[in-house]
């Protein structure tokens, strides 16, 4: 994870899982507008898990 999408995981959660996917970017949306931490929590794991190749 790049320092940039760091930053924006912690402003801006959702736009930080934009290229997740729609699900992703769900989750992330309602976790955030229920509550910051638990919407920066989750773009962080997002953002941070290694996609199999």
């Amino acid at each position: 994870m790049s320092l940039l999408r760091g930053i924006v995981c912690l402003l801006l959660p959702p736009a930080a899982v934009y290229d997740k996917g729609c699900g992703s970017i769900l989750l992330v949306t309602v976790l955030w507008l229920l509550g910051w931490v638990p919407g920066v929590i989750a773009a962080m794991i997002i953002c941070t898990r290694v996609e199999p190749t």
